[in-house]
């Protein structure tokens, strides 16, 4: 069942998406079935099973709730065969729970009080409609805690409400007009003009509901929550009302009244707060898996920067008061040395601070140096272009966010217990230029700043999210068993904390691995686990298969492939001609068609780094300050963050520019990614600066035209 409702919902083949299924409920993970199942998943990609993997965690959570309900209704004596089919047979949340709604346990509502007070025959004698005068019939119920007419009808009338509030077929019709014809609305509340003035957008907005983006959903739902904005959604009540009594009204007498009347209050009181309620929670979750979304796109895209490799690094945290912080690190990342230096106002001690880099330089034969983009990072860029150096040494800007949540975590005082907070945000800032990844991992990925609202939306979503994200992207690129932290290793796939620490342990005591078959000495590395990460985990040793991301398992399918071409394995490395091999049937059979051509591919180049090669960038050096933009400029520019309204570009000052969505191409695009990538060099115009706010309007498109 589930493979055929999954297969739908993402249009994917259902056989295909059993065997994912299958290969998930037997333990395997999603980089491994990716990776090394192709021909069990028709060659599906990683994003397509991890989304199997979530729609099958849903329909599994919507079983479990169909089996609470089932248990509810037969405790009650009610579960029909025909009940029990109909829910057996929903798979939709929505029209589950109004399913289950008139049977759901209910806290004392006015309709219990009501039934309680022996008022339900008289509720349904007016519900239908067949007699008009109702003055001796309401005699009968005025007993006990009833003791007026009033009071009675009052009763009867708070059932019939429930009554029509419960039925399925008003609430779908209801539904159906706030999704389609309702507008989310936002109004300033009184007295917050001053404090609001950042969502002065919605003061007086509205728009249709499935029209918003989720921007403008998150940023009046944040405006709601901190007390500067009212807002809700919008519908004709006449209309619905109008058709409800259609629908429920039955004639003009005296009964017929009090139906309407019960209508007015189910619609007002009991239906309208709830679809209203259903519509918010639907659009929030909407717009936190869009912003979700955009924010893992930025956070692939910022972990997979390239790496400049094991260089020599010399790395700036800069400042102005408290100085720039810098540190030495040899190839593998190690602190050879940290200090001071205060080149800025106001200490202004430039030519001491040049000749102590220049010297530390000489020192430690630094390949490169490393600038943290924040503050004072431009000033301290221009400083190292006036230092002669006495060997080539490349200087790039290095993206400092996160640096400091990394240097006060509990990663950074394990790793450099000795060293305080700004020791640690330089070393962060050095490793992001050898090994973006690597670094990267040791933060929590919502607190590495791309994407916005992160914090607003649904907080296990977008864990469940990035966390596959900096999975795929590890597993992607493949790990250095030898050399990788346990913060990287725990994101390989099977891997996990304790076994990381491990590995790293069983590293330690016994040396380098030589094998990746020695990995199957480390405690708690099973037959399952080793399987699933063995093809992800690098080792530079005796058998060149160890180095590459052929999974152990297939090593006999290269030898195969060696024998049939009269070669030794070790020739086959690096020959890109072997893809164009004929295969032996036979062996197509065993192994697989899509994975001999992903063995083929290997051997052709053998630990691919899927990462791009780094390239310098330099900004425009006129600029220092928003002072200094012009309308009209046309500048360097890096693309730092990109959401669905437009992209956010740094030139070189403190404050990033927006680049809209309607200029960034001619063509029409649906999303910013479209066209860009994060880290991207781009030619901007400035078509707006507004230095009271610090606001700088640029355009991609208008940059071409010159």
């Amino acid at each position: 069942m589930f493979p055929s409702l999954i297969s739908k919902n993402i249009n994917l083949p259902e056989k295909n998406v059993k065997a994912v299924i299958d290969l998930l409920e037997g333990g395997a993970t999603v980089p491994f079935i990716a990776r090394y199942r192709k021909d069990m998943t028709g060659g599906m990609e990683d994003i397509n099973v991890f989304e199997v993997q979530k729609q099958l965690a849903k329909f599994k959570e919507l079983e479990k709730r169909k089996t609470h309900i089932c248990s509810v209704i037969e405790e009650q004596g009610k579960l029909s065969s025909e009940l029990k089919t109909k829910i057996d047979d929903c798979w939709d949340e929505k029209v589950l729970e109004d399913i289950y709604l008139p049977y759901k346990p209910k806290r004392q509502t006015k309709a219990e009080v009501a039934r309680q007070n022996g008022l339900e025959g008289l509720a349904g004698f007016i519900m239908k409609q067949e007699q008009q005068n109702l003055g001796s019939i309401i005699d009968r119920f005025i007993k006990g805690n009833i003791k007026t007419e009033e009071e009675a009808i009052d009763g009867a009338k708070d059932i019939i409400a429930e009554w029509i509030s419960e039925r399925q077929n008003t609430r779908d019709r209801i539904r159906r007009i706030f999704y389609y014809e309702g507008e989310l609305f936002s109004k300033l509340k009184k007295g917050k003009e001053q404090e609001a003035e950042k969502y002065e957008l919605y003061f007086d907005f509205s728009q249709k509901v499935m029209q918003a983006p989720s921007h403008r959903v998150l940023a009046i739902l944040r405006g709601t929550e901190e007390g500067f904005l009212s807002s809700g959604i919008k519908v004709d009540k006449d209309k619905i009302l109008d058709s409800m009594n259609q629908y429920f009204v039955k004639g003009h007498g005296e009964a017929s009244e009090i139906v309407e009347q019960a209508v007015k209050d189910a619609y007002q009181r009991l239906i309208k707060p709830a679809i209203e309620n259903e519509l918010l929670k639907e659009i929030k979750l909407k717009a936190d898996q869009e912003a979700i979304k955009v924010f893992a796109q930025n956070i692939r895209q910022l972990l997979m920067v390239p790496p400049l490799g094991s260089k020599n690094i010399l790395a700036i945290d800069p400042g102005f008061k408290t100085g720039c912080k810098v540190v030495c690190l040899d190839k593998q990342g190690n602190l050879k040395h940290n200090e001071t230096i205060f080149p800025h106002p106001p200490q202004n001690q430039m030519s001491a601070a040049m000749s102590k880099i220049s010297s530390l330089c000489n020192s430690y034969k630094i390949d490169a140096i490393a600038i943290g983009n924040g503050t004072a990072g431009r000033e301290t860029e221009q400083m190292m272009k006036k230092i002669r150096f006495s060997q080539p040494v490349e200087v790039y800007t290095v993206n400092e966010s996160g640096a400091s949540i990394y240097s006060a975590s509990n990663i950074g005082r394990e790793e450099f217990p000795d060293y305080d907070v700004t020791v640690r945000g330089s070393v962060s800032i050095g490793r992001r230029l050898m090994d973006p990844l690597a670094e990267l991992v040791k933060i929590e990925p919502k607190s590495i700043g791309v994407g916005q609202y992160q914090h607003d939306v649904d907080q296990n979503l977008l864990k469940t999210e990035l966390d596959h994200v900096v999975e795929s992207c590890v597993n992607q690129v493949g790990v250095n068993v030898n050399t990788a932290s346990k913060y990287l290793l725990q994101y390989v796939a099977g891997v996990g904390p304790v076994l990381a620490e491990n590995i790293v342990n069983y590293r330690t005591e016994n040396g380098p691995f030589e094998t990746r078959e020695e990995i199957k000495k480390v405690p708690r590395m099973g037959a399952k686990v080793f399987e699933q990460c063995a093809g992800f985990l690098r080792v530079k040793g005796k058998n060149v298969l160890d180095n590459t991301s052929v999974h152990p398992e297939q090593y006999k399918a290269v030898e195969s492939i060696a024998k049939s071409l009269n070669k030794k394995v070790e020739e086959l490395i690096d020959d890109e001609n072997i893809i164009n091999t004929k295969l032996d049937e036979k062996l197509v059979n065993e192994v697989g068609k899509l994975t001999l051509q992903d063995i083929l591919k290997e051997l052709a180049k053998p630990g691919f780094d899927p990462r791009k090669k780094i390239r310098k960038f330099n900004f425009d050096d006129t600029l220092k300050t928003i002072n200094d933009v012009r309308e009209g400029m046309i500048v360097p520019g890096l693309v730092t963050n990109l959401t669905n309204f437009g992209a956010f570009v740094d030139i070189g000052i403190k404050e990033n520019g927006l680049v809209h969505i309607s200029h960034i191409t001619d063509r029409f695009i649906s999303s910013p990614m479209e066209e860009l990538d994060l880290n991207d060099y781009v030619k901007v115009k400035v078509i707006s600066v507004d230095i009271a706010k610090k606001r700088i309007g640029l355009s991609i498109k208008d940059a071409k035209l010159g």
